[in-house]
């Protein structure tokens, strides 16, 4: 069952939950992994929104031509089969929940600016699992709960980051951001390519609005305006305040910090205005962090309804089991604590470059999906489909490449788990309902 009219979403809270699942963590925290690299990780932000814009345009037209309310399972499946649906249902649940964890991780650090004793590593691990807990509770209240507080904070979020796109030009100092140009010990291209995987980090979200569709009010004309319109808001608020971040605090010191953004407003003006920053950013985390969760959950509820996950976790009513709920929530919270590192930037890094990878593939297969489902479309309409699926496959296929060697391990062992449970399990679990609508 989906929701009935009344209970979805439009464009504006669409976009906005597309705007505020990109802009969050990775805007407020990603420069103490960025740190460890220096400026001239700018290149990878170039890298990164032209990667996203291709993978964007794929998703806008999967949303198109082959709407369904099972989202990134539906086109893949609708695409390529009940195998890649059920890979690609797997994949995209494992990589929301530890991208989930990474930006509970974001809130603690950046909650121990007010209440420095949570800055050891355990206290900030336990304030991590309490705000997964928390936004897992918004999250039962509903999906227009989840989606109202993410677009709320985006609001808040964006007051001191376009603060420092803007204001922070006024205070760069070149000098600074030479000297931190490249810390990282590698050469600038191994620098960037390091850079490459952490910075894709901060636009994935981009596809919420398709993994959503369930909840989104007349999808094929809302689903690709939403992605669109919040992709764009996201690249241009990363691009300025980023490199303008980089010229406000030497790299090593953002490396350091675990609330970057706030030690280079502090570093301008003052105390006084890097509490504030860390507050917005406290708010914002906390809205990227539940629209999060809603697009995790959402995932669960569609490979179910596919009868590819459990039929626990299957719809009723419009409104998403909470089994689905407090099960993320307790998987995520044995995450943080596993995962506790001496330094904040480190497990965030861990975290996010795992997510990234894991949430890559699945763009990868609905990029084939969107070759094959072009097949439909008239002879102008497939042509451009299919250029896009290609550019972006390509782009994907060279994130992937940059992966680390324990990710790739780690990613291997996930596939064959997949390949495991398929065989013994899923491809038995009932008839597929992977259809979607004539294009």
């Amino acid at each position: 069952m989906t929701p009935t009219p009344e209970r979805r979403i439009g464009l504006g809270l669409a976009t906005g939950l597309v705007a505020g699942n990109i802009i969050g963590s990775g805007v407020f925290l990603l420069p103490a992994t960025l740190g460890a690299i220096g400026s001239v990780s700018v290149f990878g932000w170039i890298f990164g929104t032209l990667a996203a814009f291709a993978t964007t345009a794929v998703f806008a037209q999967l949303g198109r031509i082959a709407s369904t309310p099972e989202g990134l399972v539906g086109y893949a499946g609708a695409g390529l089969g009940r195998l890649a649906g059920f890979a690609i249902a797997v994949f995209y649940w494992m990589g929301a929940w530890v991208g989930t964890v990474a930006m509970a991780v974001a809130i603690a650090g950046y909650f121990a600016v007010f209440v420095p004793a949570l800055a050891a590593p355990i206290p900030l691990a336990l304030t991590a699992v309490a705000a997964l807990w928390i936004l897992t509770g918004v999250n039962i209240l509903g999906a227009r709960a989840a989606t109202r507080l993410s677009s709320l904070t985006l609001v808040a979020g964006l007051l001191p980051i376009l603060s420092v796109a803007i204001a922070g030009w006024a205070v760069f100092d070149p000098k600074v951001f030479a000297a931190s140009w490249n810390v990282s010990g590698q050469s600038d291209f191994g620098a960037v390519k390091t850079s490459m995987i952490s910075v894709f980090w901060a636009f994935t979200g981009f596809e919420s609005a398709a993994v959503a569709t369930a909840v989104v009010r007349d999808p094929e004309r809302n689903v690709a305006r939403a992605t669109y319109a919040g992709t764009a808001l996201a690249a241009v608020v990363y691009i300025a305040a980023s490199t303008a971040l980089m010229g406000m605090a030497p790299a090593r010191e953002l490396a350091a910090s675990t609330a970057p953004f706030a030690l280079a407003v502090g570093k301008v003006l003052g105390p006084a205005a890097a509490l504030v920053v860390a507050a917005c950013a406290l708010a914002k985390t906390c809205g990227t962090c539940c629209g999060w969760i809603l697009v995790s959950a959402e995932s669960a509820r569609a490979g179910a309804n596919v009868h590819l996950f459990p039929g626990r976790f299957a719809a009723h009513g419009g409104r998403l089991p909470v089994r689905i709920l407090l099960v993320m929530a307790a998987v995520m919270s044995a995450a943080v604590l596993a995962t506790v590192s001496p330094s904040l930037g480190k497990q965030f890094g861990v975290l996010i470059n795992v997510s990234t990878v894991w949430v890559i593939i699945p763009y990868a297969v609905c990029c084939v999906a969107l070759w094959r489902l072009a097949g439909r479309l008239s002879p102008a309409a497939r042509l451009a489909s299919r250029v896009a699926a290609v550019l972006a496959l390509a782009f994907n296929g060279l994130l992937l490449a940059t992966s680390d060697a324990p990710t790739v391990w780690l990613t291997a062992a996930l596939a064959l788990a997949i390949a495991i449970l398929w065989f013994a399990v899923a491809r038995r679990a009932g008839k597929a309902v992977l259809t979607v609508a004539s294009g």
